[in-house]
C-alpha cells in the first residue's frame, strides 16, 4: 500500500504535464462528442448520456475526467485500458450491455425513458456497475425518483468505510471529502445491493454532495489540493476495480 500511496502521487504529477485540456463540455456549451471506442474486450470508461431539463449536465467533465483517468489506471494497474477513447450510451442501447461499468453524471437532472428505466434494470440485473456522481443538496430528489423507477424497493445505504469498494485496490481510510466548489457540503457515499443484501455485491454506488469527476478533470491543472486529486483518483480505480470484480 505505502508503494501504491507513492505511485499515485507521482503520476498525479505527471498529468500535470500530459492531461487533456477541458473544453469540450462546459455549463453552457455544446458538447462535441467523439467516436465510441471499437468493442475489442479491453477496459473503456462508458459514459451514460440521457434526457434532461438543462444543458448537457450528463456530459460534465467530458472527455477529460476519463483520460486522465484511463492514464492514472494505466500507470498504476494491470488493467491496461483505453487511453484516447470512451463511449458514451444511452441506457437502452444494447451496446452498453458489453461494458460492465458505466458512469452517471449530475442525476439531479436526469430523465429516463421507459425503455431507458428497462435498460438499466436490465444492465444492473445482468452484474452491470453504476456510479453515480456529481450531485447534491435537493437534486437528491430527482434522482431518487428516478433511480426508484429502476429499483423500486431499493435500499439505499449509506456505506461506511469498512465497505469492501474502499479497499479494493487502495486501502481508503477515510470518506472524509466535499463538494469541490462548496467546502461545506461534506460527502455522503451511499449504495445499493443486490437483493438488499449487504453481503451480495453493490449494484451502485453514489456520490453525493461530491465530485470526484471535477476533482479529476482539473487534477493537472492545479485547482484542488493534491491530496484531495489523489483521493479522487483513488476512489474511482476502487470503483471500477470492485465493479470488474464483483
Amino acid at each position: 500500500m505505502r508503494l501504491r500511496r507513492v505511485a499515485i502521487v507521482v503520476v498525479t504529477a505527471a498529468i500535470t504535464g500530459l492531461c487533456v485540456q477541458s473544453g469540450y463540455a462546459q455549463r453552457g456549451w455544446g458538447v462535441r462528442i467523439e467516436p465510441n471506442a471499437k468493442y475489442d474486450g479491453r477496459f473503456t470508461f462508458a459514459r451514460i448520456r440521457y434526457t434532461e431539463y438543462r444543458s448537457n449536465g450528463w456530459a460534465f467533465d467530458y472527455p477529460t475526467m476519463e483520460r486522465n483517468l484511463m492514464l492514472m489506471i494505466d500507470q498504476v494497474t494491470a488493467l491496461k485500458p483505453h487511453l484516447a477513447q470512451s463511449n458514451i450510451h444511452t441506457l437502452d442501447d444494447p451496446e452498453l450491455m458489453k461494458y460492465p461499468i458505466a458512469y452517471l453524471s449530475e442525476p439531479g437532472y436526469w430523465l429516463m425513458s421507459d425503455a431507458e428505466v428497462q435498460g438499466l434494470r436490465t444492465y444492473l440485473k445482468k452484474g452491470g456497475f453504476l456510479i453515480v456522481d456529481d450531485f447534491m443538496r435537493q437534486q437528491w430528489y430527482n434522482f431518487e425518483q428516478q433511480i426508484r423507477r429502476v429499483l423500486p424497493g431499493a435500499n439505499i445505504e449509506r456505506l461506511t468505510v469498512d465497505h469492501r469498494i474502499f479497499h479494493s485496490f487502495f486501502d481508503i481510510e477515510t470518506l472524509d471529502m466535499s463538494y469541490p466548489h462548496n467546502a461545506n457540503l461534506k460527502a455522503e457515499f451511499l449504495g445499493i445491493h443486490e437483493d438488499n443484501d449487504p453481503k451480495k455485491r453493490l449494484m451502485v454506488i453514489i456520490n453525493y454532495n461530491n465530485d470526484i469527476g471535477d476533482y479529476m478533470e482539473h487534477s493537472g491543472q492545479a485547482w484542488w489540493p493534491v491530496n484531495t486529486s489523489n483521493d479522487a483518483y483513488k476512489m474511482a480505480i476502487n470503483y471500477i476495480m470492485y465493479g470488474l470484480t464483483h
